[in-house]
Formats: C-alpha cells, sequence, structure tokens
C-alpha cells in the first residue's frame, strides 16, 4: 500500500466519522476534507476544485431555481390540491393517487421541498376525511424519494454517478437514461403499499409546531384598483387563481354590502371584498397590481418613518390595553403610524368588517408599514411580540410561462441540443429573467449546504481513483464475487450503497462506492454503467431507517412514527426495490432478460 493510498485512507476515515458523528455540518466536513487532500498532496488544487465548476453542482443548484419559479407562481400548490380532489374519500384510492402524481412532481424537484409542500396538504386532507394521517404520510414521502429515480437530474446520486462514468471514459447518461427502471420503481412502490398497507400504523398525528401560524385564516379586506388586470373579469376568475383558501364573506359596492353578487359578476374598481385567505395569497395580492388590501389604499397617508414598506406580524398580548376595543376605536393608524391590514384568530367569531373587530388575546394582527416604526411598536406593552410576516408572495399569473420554462428545459436536455449543465443553467436564468421568481428568492432557494457538499466530496472520489484505493478495494471484492452472475454482484453493490446512505447522505455514498463499481466492472470484463447505476439506485431508494432520507425525518413527528415503523415497512421494499434495480439494469446494459425463463 502506498504512501498516498494511506493518507487517503486516514482522510476517509476522519471524514466518515464527522459525517456520521455529524459534529459538523455535512458542507464543512466536505470542505475539510477537500483542504486535507490538498494539504497532505494527495490532490493538487485543481482537482481539489473541480467540484464547483462540476456538472453535478451546477444542475443541483439551477434544479433549486427552477423548483423555486414552481413554487413562487403556484403551480406546486394547485398539483398538490388536485391530487388532494382526486384522492376521493378511501384509503386505497387516496394512496393509489398520492403516490404516482408525487412521484412525477419529485422527478424535476428536489424530493424534500416536495415531501415539506405536500405535508400539510395530506394532513388536512385526512383530517377532513376521518383517515389516520400516519396512513398517508409515510406512502407520501417514500413516493418523493422514488420519484428521483424518475430522470438524472432529481438526486445528487445520480449526477455524480454520470460525472463519474464520462470522466472516466465509461460513456454518458442521458436524462432519461434510467426512467424505466424509475418507472418500474414507482409502480412497485406504488403496489406494494397497496397491498402492505396492513403494515402502516394508524396513529392520529400531531400538529406541527408551525400550525399556528400556518392555519391560512387570515381576515382581510380587498380593493378592485382602477385600471388594474382584474377590473371587469368574473369573481370566479380571481378565486381559481388564489385557490381553495380563499374564501368571500362579503362584497361592497359603493360601500353597501350586495348579496346579489356572486362567482359570474364582474369585479368592478372600488369595489371592496371582504375575505378569508391563506398568508401568500395576502402578499401576492398585496403585490398584484390589479388589486391591494383596502386599509393600505385608505390609511397610507399615515405611514411614515425610514426604510421599505413591509408587513409584519404582531401578537396582542394578555392585558394588552387593545383587548375589547375595535381597530377602528384604536384609530391604530394615526396613533401607530402602522396599518392593520388583516387578522388572525384561532377560533371565534369575526365582524363582517375588519375595522370593527374587536380584539382579543392572542389575535394576530398583519401590519403595514415602516420598519422604523416597527422597532418602536415592538417595545409596546400591548404586543407580545413582533415577527416577519410569513406569507411569499406567489406571481400565479406567470404559472403558464414557468411550465414553459420547464418544458424548454427538459427537452433542450433530453434532445442534447444543449448540454444538461447549460440546458439547466439557462432555465434557471429564465425563470429570474421573466420574472417567475425574484432574484432575492431564487438565491434563497439554493440549498447552498447541499451545493457545497456536492462540490466538496467529488475531489473524494477523484482522490479514490487517482491513487488507487477503488482499483485496491474493487480486487478485495472481486475475490468474492468474481465466479457469481451478474445479477447476485448488482444486488451486492445495491446492498452495501443501501447500508452505508442510512449514515451517508446518497451523494456521499455514490462518491464513495462508485469507483469501486467501475473498477470491478472492469475486472469482471463488463460494461461499468450498471454497476454504477445501481449503487446510485442503492443510495436513493433504500427505506431502512428515518434518517436515511431527509423528507422522512420531515413526517417522522407529524406522523407520529416510531424507528420501528420505517424498519417493517422499508426492509420488504427495499429488498424488492433492490431486486428490481438489479434486474432492471441488467436487461438495460447487459442484455438480460425482461421476463425471467418461462414467462
Amino acid at each position: 500500500m502506498s504512501l498516498d493510498q494511506i493518507l487517503f485512507l486516514l482522510i476517509l476515515g476522519g471524514a466518515l466519522y464527522l459525517f456520521v458523528s455529524e459534529r459538523l455540518r455535512v458542507d464543512v466536513t466536505a470542505m475539510i476534507t477537500l483542504l486535507a487532500l490538498v494539504v497532505t498532496g494527495v490532490l493538487d488544487s485543481k482537482q481539489a476544485l473541480s467540484g464547483f465548476a462540476s456538472e453535478p453542482a451546477i444542475i443541483v443548484a439551477a434544479v433549486f431555481v427552477i423548483s423555486g419559479g414552481l413554487a413562487a407562481t403556484g403551480i406546486t400548490e394547485r398539483i398538490g390540491q388536485w391530487v388532494g380532489h382526486a384522492a376521493g374519500r378511501g384509503e386505497t384510492r387516496s394512496i393509489g393517487v398520492i403516490m404516482p402524481a408525487v412521484a412525477a412532481l419529485a422527478a424535476f424537484t428536489h424530493h424534500v421541498m416536495v415531501t415539506a409542500m405536500m405535508l400539510p396538504i395530506v394532513t388536512r386532507f385526512a383530517q377532513a376525511r376521518g383517515l389516520s394521517a400516519s396512513r398517508l404520510l409515510m406512502p407520501m414521502s417514500l413516493a418523493a424519494s422514488l420519484g428521483t429515480t424518475l430522470t438524472l437530474v432529481s438526486a445528487p446520486a445520480f449526477l455524480l454517478a454520470a460525472d463519474l462514468l464520462e470522466r472516466t471514459g465509461h460513456g454518458e447518461l442521458g436524462i432519461f437514461a434510467i426512467t424505466p427502471i424509475g418507472i418500474a420503481l414507482v409502480l412497485l412502490g406504488t403496489v406494494y403499499m397497496l397491498v402492505a398497507r396492513w403494515l402502516l400504523p394508524r396513529r392520529a398525528g400531531a400538529a406541527s409546531d408551525e400550525d399556528y401560524m400556518q392555519l391560512g385564516c387570515y381576515r382581510t379586506e380587498l380593493v378592485v384598483v382602477e385600471n388594474g388586470g382584474w377590473a371587469t373579469h368574473p369573481l370566479a376568475d380571481l378565486q381559481r387563481n388564489l385557490g381553495e383558501r380563499f374564501k368571500l364573506h362579503g362584497w361592497l359596492r359603493g360601500g353597501e354590502l350586495r348579496g346579489d353578487l356572486g362567482g359570474s359578476s364582474p369585479l368592478l374598481a372600488g369595489d371592496v371584498l371582504l375575505v378569508e385567505a391563506s398568508a401568500d395569497a395576502i402578499a401576492s395580492l398585496h403585490d398584484d397590481p390589479g388589486l391591494d388590501l383596502n386599509a393600505v389604499t385608505r390609511f397610507a397617508q399615515y405611514v411614515d418613518g425610514e426604510g421599505e414598506t413591509q408587513l409584519v406580524q404582531a401578537v396582542v398580548a394578555p392585558g394588552s390595553e387593545f383587548i375589547g376595543h375595535s381597530v377602528r376605536e384604536l384609530d391604530f393608524a394615526q396613533r401607530f403610524h402602522a396599518v392593520v391590514a388583516g387578522l388572525w384568530r384561532r377560533q371565534g367569531p369575526f365582524a363582517l368588517r375588519l375595522a370593527d373587530e374587536r380584539l382579543r388575546e392572542g389575535d394576530l394582527l398583519v401590519l403595514w408599514g415602516r420598519a422604523t416604526r416597527f422597532s418602536q411598536l415592538a417595545t409596546h406593552h400591548g404586543f407580545l411580540l413582533l415577527m416577519p410576516f410569513s406569507g411569499e408572495a406567489q406571481r400565479r399569473r406567470r404559472a403558464p410561462v414557468a411550465l414553459a420554462v420547464l418544458a424548454a428545459t427538459v427537452l433542450a436536455a433530453a434532445t442534447e441540443w444543449l448540454d444538461a449543465p447549460l440546458a439547466f443553467l439557462l432555465g434557471a436564468v429564465a425563470m429570474v429573467a421573466t420574472r417567475c421568481v425574484d432574484i432575492e428568492r431564487a438565491y434563497r432557494e439554493i440549498d447552498v449546504r447541499i451545493f457545497v457538499m456536492i462540490a466538496g466530496v467529488i475531489p473524494l472520489g477523484i482522490a479514490m481513483e487517482t491513487t488507487g484505493t477503488a482499483q485496491l478495494l474493487a480486487g478485495g471484492l472481486l475475490h468474492v464475487v468474481e465466479d457469481w452472475p451478474a445479477l447476485a454482484v448488482l444486488l451486492v453493490m445495491f446492498g452495501v450503497a443501501g447500508l452505508l446512505t442510512q449514515i451517508l447522505s446518497d451523494g456521499a455514498t455514490t462518491v464513495l462506492l462508485a469507483p469501486i463499481a467501475v473498477n470491478l466492472a472492469e475486472s469482471l470484463g463488463m460494461p461499468a454503467v450498471p454497476f454504477v447505476v445501481c449503487t446510485a439506485l442503492g443510495a436513493v431508494a433504500s427505506f431502512l431507517t428515518p434518517i436515511g432520507h431527509h423528507g422522512n425525518l420531515l413526517i417522522l413527528g407529524p406522523g407520529q412514527y416510531r424507528f420501528g415503523d420505517f424498519l417493517r415497512i422499508g426492509l420488504p421494499l427495499t429488498a424488492l426495490i433492490g431486486l428490481v434495480s438489479a434486474w432492471m439494469s441488467r436487461w438495460l446494459w447487459l442484455d438480460g432478460p425482461l421476463w425471467p425463463t418461462g414467462w
């Protein structure tokens, strides 16, 4: 064993310890590992920094921005609501609809984002139909992870595997190269959860800690702006645009409440709509040129101070002087130079007009004003605390543009008109340039931790190749499997990756094992692609513990799951996924049979 190999194995051991113990964040660990490889002379600086300009890092960053554009235009929310409507009322149909739909969503977006988006939708769906949330959340999370096997760009493991194959001269993987395997795995997962759903625990589920601020029942008033985009449009168009959590409680025209106006009635300039809307809808409406918050329009002249105007939330404190008084009586705008634009209350009746509502302890006020006034208001004993408004403005009218950008990106990458990194980079830039997502949110959507981790672990794989460590380990494995059939060897690579990914990320697992898979394939005289793909599939699609996938961690609390629930349900499923993955890989790249002999 050479000195470089000894140094590399020592660095690898330290990196594995830090990854597993989580004493440091994964991106910090990746950077320390990168620097250690340079300082010890295992890699030169060019090799060590190559990960930052690598295709996987560029594609991952671009996919985050594209996902942000789909979320900012309301597309992902609409799809989630459609899934809820299509799922019906029974448990069997719900699983049969939710799993394929969520998997399709995860094919071009990050699976954790899909899980986070679907979590409240599925939870509300279960509550409304008297179903146990724990019977639906785990299938949903598993489907999101399985959906990443439908395309090459939706999981870092596949991008890293493709990068290794291209770098070592073993061919290229197209964006849909693994799609047949992905389709088979999604179908397998759906059928498995339908047949084995008796294994799922039946627990009520717990409310999220954020539910207090995320119930989406803010009362507010909207005014139709003269010459705006909504004037003369029927109310039904606005309701469709804002989704199911937008409810109309009253319609004022000329200062009078009109009970004869309905969904087909046109909106006219000056109309005031008394509504209940989600936090995102309020933020969106405030930025909509055709509508505005009625209170902001009426009292904007009283708002002064320095800084940009913004929305914040304020909680009425116990014993506050505001309790029992209406917003109108408090003369809030003149007294505090801020406007009460909306109100949230856990339960109890509401007055028809926001200004006539008498405040109670725990009421959450949505305030519009300037930063300097809010800093003064934060010290007032009448409020328990001030916090940023939780809503994100959605540009729903840009939804067709966002869909067109996504379609053009996928088409350019699939037809190889552009290389995949350039195609997705162009898609990300187009999302910002067409104002589907603003530049600040685009940068926020990029998970820098994942980007840096990918850029940092790629040199680890390069070092494993250049030092000959991969060849050394592959030689040891070869002594065990050299007389085994190809299917068995593929299963071994899937299984090793499946076990390692329970303590490491899918990207780190692939970086460590893929070079070994390449050298093993060369020693066996076989193409490297199926061995590397099976390794990446094992890193992505092994469901043995809740810590193996971040999406599982999101549902752990809301579903009231225990560690044993994942092992009981995931172990048979992972074994079946491994068998299907190995079988399909042998069929696609080793000319094996699609069906067992005799079928």
